[in-house]
């Protein structure tokens, strides 16, 4: 017989595959049918949306694992700002340091007690985080019937950490201050959404600054990922030319600067290779890409012994593997939570993080959830979609509770794009979400030990996937192009994203400023004639009237 037994045998495995296959879907079939039924599938309107239960599921996950990387990227930029740890937190404060930053006598890069006061500050930032990412999702599914997906946002996150409180607290505005001016943010962005003023204000600002921001923000990004203390270790520090070539072994503890050569050090190496990895998976479009080299290289950074590792031979580093080694634990947070303090509000620094935060917000959220409404096919005659109303309540809402909870502007995730590729169409893609962020939160001893060299890579390419926003701007016309240029030029070389929205939108005035005299010349030019030929038709009127007989 033609093929012998090994063809029998085949036939049978490939007849048992199609048997199991089958019975699979005749299953998923079942549960999507009784779900569509239930009053679960009537409140998310799953057969009104042409969707299924295991549909959103899947897009659940999909949005989910494209960013789960924000759970540990985003606490690990925190925790630069020190957090609400200060000299007070120290184990040693003497005169022997009185050369630390800011003559606060102690040495925040190896004093013992500075330093549990940071790691217990991640540990909090990490669970903040989760919190803030896993109830935002469930209220934009259960409320506003959205398949979107809600987490602290990346770029308001840096400017919080290196503009406002500044990297150890060496900024202009103090942690409590910095996070009252978070929730003050969040109220205005709340009255905002609840007048319906947020989309009408998203148009006020000239469409090259609401581009060039976006882009500009990328470019400070990827500056602070490729940095040593923040992520990769490319770029360091130079006295003739402020920034140069890195990637140091040893560095001079005073200036930063490389001693015994650059391109050396075994930790830029790894990080190079997780770049590669997920720059590799976004071009062949796999989901997750963001997380897979964030992984790579934190597992490689986990073995002890090694040039890379993170768990060096100190007293620091023992002690934070001791932690690791239990794997699960849910971290109740004890620093950053209700460190709220409007007492310094009384500095205009203040008010201009308050208004940059707002106005980042503004376009971010704002413009993210109309592209995503769009791409989703929910969008109608007038631009508007079913929820919007709910939707901007709850992103803003999220906000206040994410500040409470010690975390930066919580915002609408364009990640969620990845989701509605999925087929997800209805809320339940953003609760299967918030489920998988809860899940989370119990492996914070793994979440607070991802270190900067994994995290600086996903920077540098959340910055690249931003920067396509420069393409929409009008380059050939000058009015839209120089302001745009200076709006995103200055955020990283200022090391300021406010900067560079005061420089654009500044130009932008000061370029259209002879438009706008000439223009008022010629309407006070037209008012001034119009009044003249009035006061002429009064004055004849008034002469050929007939004077009244004596």
């Amino acid at each position: 017989m033609e093929g012998g037994p090994c063809k029998g045998l085949g036939e049978m495995g490939k007849g048992s595959y199609r048997s199991l296959s089958g019975t699979w879907r005749r299953a998923e079939s079942a549960v999507n049918r009784s779900v569509a039924a239930s009053h679960l599938g009537k409140y998310f309107k799953i057969e009104a949306r042409k969707s299924s239960f295991t549909k959103e599921l899947r897009a659940g996950v999909a949005t989910f694992l494209t960013m789960a990387y924000i759970i540990s990227v985003n606490a690990a930029i925190l925790a630069d700002s020190g957090g609400p740890c200060t000299a007070r937190d120290c184990t040693h404060s003497s005169a022997t340091h009185a050369a630390a930053p800011g003559g606060h006598g102690c040495n925040f890069d190896t004093d013992p007690g500075y330093l549990h006061c940071l790691a217990t500050t991640k540990s909090d930032l990490v669970m903040a985080t989760v919190v803030a990412a896993m109830l935002g999702s469930f209220a934009m599914g259960a409320f506003a019937n959205l398949p979107l997906a809600l987490a602290p946002g990346m770029g308001t996150n840096a400017y919080f950490a290196y503009n406002m409180v500044g990297f150890r607290g060496t900024g202009p505005v103090p942690y409590e201050t910095a996070m009252a001016a978070i929730m003050l943010e969040g109220c205005l962005f709340l009255a905002l959404s609840v007048l319906g003023l947020r989309a009408k204000l998203a148009r006020l600002i000239p469409r090259s600054i609401r581009l060039a921001s976006a882009a500009g923000i990328g470019l400070f990004l990827a500056f602070t990922g490729l940095q040593a203390r923040e992520g990769m270790g490319l770029v360091g520090p130079s006295k003739s030319t402020l920034v140069a070539l890195a990637a140091c072994a040893r560095t001079d503890a005073a200036t930063g600067e490389c001693l015994g050569g650059v391109m050396r050090s075994p930790t830029f190496w790894l990080a190079a290779v997780g770049f590669l990895i997920t720059a590799i998976c976004l071009s062949r479009e796999v989901k997750g890409s963001m997380i897979y080299g964030i992984v790579f290289v934190t597992l490689v950074s986990w073995f002890r012994d090694t040039s890379v590792t993170i768990f060096p031979d100190t007293a620091l580093g023992n002690s934070n593997y001791q932690y690791f080694k239990q794997v699960v634990d849910f971290h109740m947070i004890e620093n950053t939570a209700g460190r709220i303090s409007f007492g310094g509000f009384n500095s205009s620094q203040v008010w201009v993080a308050v208004i940059t935060l707002l106005y980042v917000d503004i376009l971010d959220t704002t413009g993210s959830m109309y592209s995503m409404a769009e791409y989703g096919g929910f969008t109608d005659d007038k631009g508007g979609f079913e929820g919007e109303y709910r939707a901007f309540i709850v992103d803003a809402s999220a906000t206040i509770v994410g500040s409470a909870l010690g975390t930066t502007t919580v915002t609408t995730y364009i990640e969620s794009t990845a989701g509605l590729r999925e087929g997800g169409r209805t809320g339940l893609t953003a609760v299967t979400v918030a489920a998988l962020f809860l899940v989370s939160a119990f492996f914070t001893p793994l979440l607070t030990n991802v270190p900067p060299w994994a995290v600086g890579p996903s920077l540098v390419l959340v910055g690249a996937m931003m920067m396509k926003m420069v393409r929409e701007i009008e380059w050939a016309e000058a009015k839209a192009a120089v302001p745009a240029f200076l709006t995103m030029i200055l955020m990283p070389l200022t090391y300021s994203i406010a900067n560079g929205i005061i420089a654009g939108v500044g130009m932008h005035l000061a370029m259209h400023m002879y438009d706008l005299v000439v223009g008022g010349w010629r309407w006070v030019a037209k008012a001034r004639k119009m009044m003249s030929e009035a006061q002429n038709q009064v004055s004849a009127a008034a002469a050929d009237i007939p004077s009244a007989p004596v």
